[in-house]
């Protein structure tokens, strides 16, 4: 068992029995971990026949909708005013996956202003704590949905059996915590085998999640990989591999949310390659950054001093603001090779 603390346990025991309208939020461009925590305390709640509605900021991305398939799921980006007016009339907001409000970027406000108390259950290194009523903050551990999976065990009524969770919030926890931590290959702890073990003898299916997580995507997304991996690929002497997802390459295979997951991951592969930088082009205008690195080598403060972001020690992302750091969408990988190569200078010195 993975020890919570018992005085927020018993906090947030008392906020859920008292509160009828709760309200689950996440990150922007929300991941299989933000989706799979948030299905499955949303799933929890329904259980406890709670007014239970999860808001995105951003729309979740095909390979882990299955997650949410049939749950009180709204979009932000889509649905503005009716998602202010849910957050407004909440008794209670609970936030997964995200360290500070400036997270879900255009909700900031709402969730600042939001009268009820506020939860945090998130795994992230320096969380803004003073926003929120309580705060479970372990950084020492896979995913979110991790974290959440021994709050929820050390709750009264399920005692620290996952037999007494929910079906479908015992699948949205797999989810979660596969997809943070590449299917067991980064940030697994012994507490991670430890969830996992549980959750499979409570009857989770993992072969059907992987099957769906893995095994499902559309055929222009292994052609956008071989394309990315043979044209775009660049490894510099220090050993930083940068790749660049222009809207031009998406267009070209239909690229939609979530197709090009994983993708950075790729280039950790080649044995001298001790970072990998994607850079994409977002349908909004954004460029936003994805680094991921071997040991040794901090992906978290790359992303902390030249991205705008920050995340773990070797998996972190951020972005690039035009014309702040780069002059021009043309200077963007200019910018990107040389700051890394900054960086490397000083690991190497």
């Amino acid at each position: 068992m993975y020890a919570i603390e018992k005085t927020k346990t018993g906090a947030l025991q008392r906020l859920l029995e008292r509160s009828g309208r709760v309200t689950i939020v996440s990150h922007t461009h929300p991941d299989g971990d933000a989706v799979g925590s948030s299905c499955a305390l949303c799933t929890f709640l329904q259980e406890a026949r709670k007014d239970v509605m999860v808001i995105f900021p951003t729309p979740v991305p095909p390979a882990v909708s299955f997650a949410a398939e049939g749950l009180p799921v709204s979009i932000f980006s889509l649905s503005e005013e009716s998602c202010r007016e849910r957050i407004a009339s909440s008794d209670l907001l609970v936030c997964l996956d995200f360290n500070s409000f400036e997270r879900t970027e255009a909700m900031a406000d709402c969730l600042r202003a939001c009268p009820a108390p506020k939860v945090l259950i998130d795994h992230h290194l320096n969380p803004s704590a003073a926003d929120f009523d309580i705060c479970f903050s372990e950084t020492e551990i896979s995913s979110a949905s991790e974290l959440l999976f021994w709050v929820l065990l050390s709750l009264d009524g399920v005692d620290s059996d996952a037999g007494k969770l929910p079906e479908r919030t015992r699948q949205a926890l797999m989810v979660g915590m596969t997809t943070d931590t590449n299917n067991f290959a980064n940030s697994v702890f012994p507490s991670t085998f430890s969830m996992a073990s549980m959750l499979l003898a409570a009857g989770v299916d993992r072969d059907d999640i992987i099957s769906r997580l893995y095994n499902n995507y559309g055929e222009n997304r292994v052609r956008l990989f071989g394309e990315m991996l043979k044209d775009e690929l660049e490894i510099s002497r220090s050993g930083v591999a940068t790749m660049f997802l222009t809207s031009e390459i998406k267009e070209k295979y239909q690229i939609g949310e979530g197709d090009a997951e994983g993708l950075v991951n790729q280039p950790l592969a080649i044995g001298k390659v001790k970072m990998s930088i994607l850079v994409k082009e977002e349908n909004d205008g954004q460029v936003r950054v994805s680094v991921r690195s071997k040991r040794g080598v901090s992906a978290n403060l790359l992303a902390r001093e030249y991205f705008h972001g920050g995340g773990h020690e070797m998996a972190a992302g951020g972005k690039i603001l035009v014309p702040e750091d780069a002059a021009s969408k043309w200077k963007i990988a200019e910018y990107v090779r040389s700051s890394a190569e900054k960086f490397m200078e000083r690991y190497e010195n």
